[in-house]
């Protein structure tokens, strides 16, 4: 780990000064606080902001921000004037993507700052990542990467830097929630929202809210299935559900997982992200 560290902060110091696209998770967050160490204040952290980024994420890079000492700042990210994006296809990361760094790389001009950079890492090279070509085609750089640095040693640098979130689970947008090919609103976005944030507050820490239309579907780790069936609690998230506006709520047996909605994307379509936007 010691190796690696010093190769991440040598490799960030050579950048002269960057611009961090920072959502508050762990990987992000190793991202700042390395680039704090090595770049003192030309290491500035920017959050994209929209009805698709879950509150708490929002609430948790200001927190992380605070903590580093790092110049932060907010910037709407734009991706629902998208109508390829609000249409929900398959490679809908690509479209969010590209609008927020797009927006980033003006704001790094205007900053001084010769580099946008962000927190993929070779575990990502595994999955479908359509944010990743993006990425890729406005020349934002990814460390991480360029580091050989995967999500274990992520972890344990997150714990070396004494970050609070560094156990944190992966927090996707809310958007990853709908089923592809069915329209992004502002309003699905908002009950699924709420939704995990009252199924957060009683306790359960890992959890997905997947919103199918009328229907919630609730995935959480299988030994929390015990806890949640137990009349109270079960009636109280299913009245959480419905307050947001959901009418039926469902639990997945199958249990949580991140990426389920890539159960419904064929082999083909898995290639489609890195040959065209």
């Amino acid at each position: 780990m010691e190796a690696k560290r010093r190769e991440l902060e040598a490799l960030l110091k050579d950048m002269g000064g960057v611009l961090v696209a920072f959502s508050g998770g762990v990987d992000s967050s190793v991202l700042l606080a390395s680039a704090r160490i090595a770049l003192g204040d030309f290491a500035v952290a920017a959050t994209g902001t929209s009805a698709s980024v879950p509150a708490h994420d929002l609430e948790s890079a200001r927190t992380i921000a605070s903590r580093l000492g790092v110049r932060w700042f907010t910037t709407e990210s734009g991706e629902l004037d998208d109508l390829q994006y609000r249409g929900n296809p398959h490679n809908r990361c690509y479209f969010c993507k590209k609008s927020l760094f797009t927006r980033l790389l003006v704001r790094a001009s205007e900053e001084g700052l010769p580099f946008v950079i962000e927190g993929s890492n070779t575990d990502d090279l595994t999955d479908i990542r359509p944010g990743m070509a993006a990425a890729r085609e406005l020349g934002i750089r990814s460390p991480f990467l360029d580091a050989g640095i995967g999500k274990d040693m992520i972890r344990r640098l997150a714990k070396y830097y004494g970050l609070p979130n560094w156990d944190k689970p992966s927090s996707p947008c809310l958007a990853s929630r709908i089923p592809y090919g069915e329209f992004i609103t502002p309003e699905r976005l908002q009950r699924i929202d709420r939704s995990e944030a009252l199924l957060r507050g009683m306790g359960f820490r890992q959890l997905r809210v997947r919103d199918h239309a009328t229907l919630a579907r609730v995935e959480i780790p299988p030994e929390d299935m015990g806890r949640l069936l137990d009349p109270g609690l079960r009636e109280a998230v299913v009245a959480a559900c419905k307050n947001a506006g959901y009418i039926y709520v469902t639990l997945d047996l199958q249990g949580y997982r991140t990426g389920a909605m890539h159960e419904a994307v064929t082999e083909n379509e898995r290639t489609i992200p890195d040959i065209q936007a």
